[in-house]
């Protein structure tokens, strides 16, 4: 294995793990590997992007098996059910926000959890994802 090979299979690891319930920095490594000008931008965004998402549907995996565990009919408390139907009400689209820091994975999880349509879901955060590393490109 080469050490680009390592290099780009550490900025996937890493994206991969921040977009999970693991804390992780990304952005950083993506902006030394674009600050070093060592690769194309084009190629570390999309490394990133893919890696990225592929932790946010990660995330959606785990919600829609806890759904066969703990059914969102099971909910009692007002609070609860108040908090399900607000995220019903703005649906998938929701999930572009799966890149903020403390609410992205828990969307994730919630829309695994919901049983929102998996290629959906990956449309949606792959996009928020993708977004987001284009901009911290554009800053360099």
């Amino acid at each position: 294995m080469s050490a680009e090979e390592y290099t780009l299979g550490g900025l996937f690891l890493s994206a991969f793990l921040s977009s999970t319930l693991f804390p992780g920095g990304s952005e950083i490594v993506l902006a030394v590997l674009v600050a070093q000008r060592t690769y194309d931008p084009w190629m570390l965004w999309g490394v990133a992007t893919a890696g990225n998402t592929l932790g946010g549907m990660t995330s959606w995996g785990l919600g829609f098996l806890l759904s066969w565990r703990f059914p969102v009919s099971g909910l009692t408390k007002r609070r609860q059910r108040q908090a399900v139907e607000r995220i019903q009400q703005w649906g998938s689209p929701l999930l572009l926000f799966s890149w903020v820091p403390v609410i992205g994975d828990p969307l994730c999880v919630a829309a695994g959890w919901l049983r929102v349509n998996g290629a959906v879901a990956m449309l949606w955060i792959g996009l928020g994802k993708a977004l987001r590393y284009a901009a911290i490109i554009a800053m360099m």
